[in-house]
């Protein structure tokens, strides 16, 4: 059974720095699309940034140039880091696999203060 761990969310001041991981269970994850996403009270979720299975990446306009996406297939691993964190991009953080996606994690909180 396939299932997807996050970790690294916390409380960072703005301009600060966050690293997230995706921790995938499961051979299918070579193959799939990842993605990151969040989501604030009262607001869908929104896609953050993607990953294809080839190193593709997508990203929101409003993270490019501040947010990377990479994932490490040998380790099933799908990274964000997050730099130059303003308050708005605090939101529960989920990590998605397959495009759109058919699986998700259990979301990691990350809040930046002002």
């Amino acid at each position: 059974q396939v299932q997807l761990v996050e970790s690294g969310g916390g409380l960072v001041q703005a301009g600060g720095s966050l690293r997230l991981s995706c921790a995938a269970s499961g051979s299918i994850f070579v193959i799939r699309a990842m993605g990151w996403y969040r989501q604030t009270p009262g607001k869908q979720r929104e896609l953050v940034a993607s990953i294809t299975s080839g190193g593709n990446t997508n990203y929101a306009d409003s993270v490019k140039g501040r947010f990377t996406i990479s994932r490490d297939n040998a380790k099933k691993l799908v990274l964000l880091q997050m730099n130059s964190l303003k308050p708005e991009d605090t939101a529960v953080y989920y990590c998605g696999m397959g495009i759109p996606p058919f699986l998700w994690g259990q979301g990691t909180q990350v809040t930046v203060s002002s």
